[in-house]
């Protein structure tokens, strides 16, 4: 069970907004290069239906020169996986995420708080390795909004959700999530600047 996104989610009972993203793609292959928000100087990715299938560690293959250009755009510590899967304490021994790291040369954060409540872990890893100075330089790119999207906005970050992922998930939770979308954009809310 997600403690954080569970505890967190009660926000948007207040500020609706914050699971408002900044951009909104289809596929993780449409997140434009360069990002709009020419501050950004760091990228979190999600993993499960954003550029992996789900419970799949490797790269979707339609999006792999995707990929390359993504990483040469933001190479080395500029660019970080995280997950609510690999890296997280139910990773024992971190298996996944040093799997997930072999098949994509992508680093994968280790985190004890799932999304949306790791962000202080997301500072501390690019702020330790001389990437940003503020969240305002990192984009979080997800296919959630009570997860991902949240946590860009709780951490004043730029937010891109794919909201379609690899293959458009038709769970409770990601069609009340794009219900709730649809709401908020046709009732005028933006997400927070």
């Amino acid at each position: 069970m997600n403690v954080s996104a569970t505890l967190n989610v009660f926000r948007l009972f207040i500020q609706p907004q914050l699971c408002l993203p900044h951009l909104t793609v289809s596929s993780f292959d449409r997140v434009p290069l360069p990002l709009p928000n020419n501050k950004v100087k760091a990228v979190v990715l999600d993993k499960d239906n954003c550029f992996a299938k789900a419970h799949d560690d490797k790269v979707w293959p339609a999006y792999e020169p995707y990929w390359e250009k993504l990483r040469l755009q933001f190479p080395d510590a500029q660019l970080l996986i995280v997950s609510n899967s690999a890296g997280t304490n139910d990773d024992i021994g971190h298996g996944q995420a040093k799997l997930l790291e072999e098949r994509t040369g992508v680093p994968v954060l280790r985190h004890s708080t799932k999304k949306p409540g790791c962000h202080g872990e997301i500072m501390e890893y690019f702020i330790g390795k001389g990437v940003v100075s503020s969240p305002k330089e990192v984009a979080i790119v997800g296919d959630r909004l009570f997860t991902d999207m949240l946590m860009a906005n709780m951490m004043g970050s730029y937010g891109v959700w794919v909201r379609d992922g690899v293959i458009r998930s038709e769970s409770l939770i990601c069609k009340i999530e794009r219900f709730v979308y649809d709401r908020l954009i046709s009732w005028n809310f933006t997400p927070p600047s």
